[in-house]
């Protein structure tokens, strides 16, 4: 679990995006965002909630 969305997050990086996950305490399961903070394609690792507000500030 965790090597398709880490694969998506790379390529993002790649294209000069920012990459956001969700931290292990807001997880259901936290396989895939562990697999991408472990391999280094995360910016920032925020809980559920602010992801939202995270988004919001960033197109404002």
């Amino acid at each position: 679990m965790g090597k398709d969305g880490t694969a998506g997050l790379r390529q993002i990086q790649a294209a000069g995006g920012y990459t956001i996950v969700q931290d292990k305490e807001t997880c259901t399961v936290f396989g895939m965002p562990r697999y991408a903070i472990e391999q280094g394609v995360v910016d920032e690792v925020l809980p559920l909630q602010g992801i939202e507000a995270k988004i919001a500030q960033m197109v404002r």
